[in-house]
């Protein structure tokens, strides 16, 4: 453990911090999976989950999440059907 306060403060912060993006990078497979899945079934509402899961992605390198490949490799698996 630290023994500086600022870094005490920093352990703290990089915990939450790093929940919080976990719990984003699930969302956004979640909601990559879906449209896979809708993709592969021509499922009727296939447009709406891949704008959605387009619109996490982006979101995600916005925050600093993800890499800007990344996003775009993802993109582009969503948008080849």
């Amino acid at each position: 453990m630290a023994n500086i306060k600022s870094q005490e403060k920093r352990i703290l912060t990089n915990e939450k911090s790093r929940l919080a993006n976990k719990s984003f990078k699930s969302s956004v497979k979640t909601a990559i999976k879906k449209a896979l899945i809708a993709k592969k079934t021509d499922s009727s509402d296939k447009t709406k989950l891949i704008n959605e899961a387009v619109s996490l992605v982006d979101k995600g390198v916005s925050k600093g999440i993800f890499k800007a490949n990344k996003a775009a490799r993802e993109k582009s698996r969503l948008m080849s059907a």
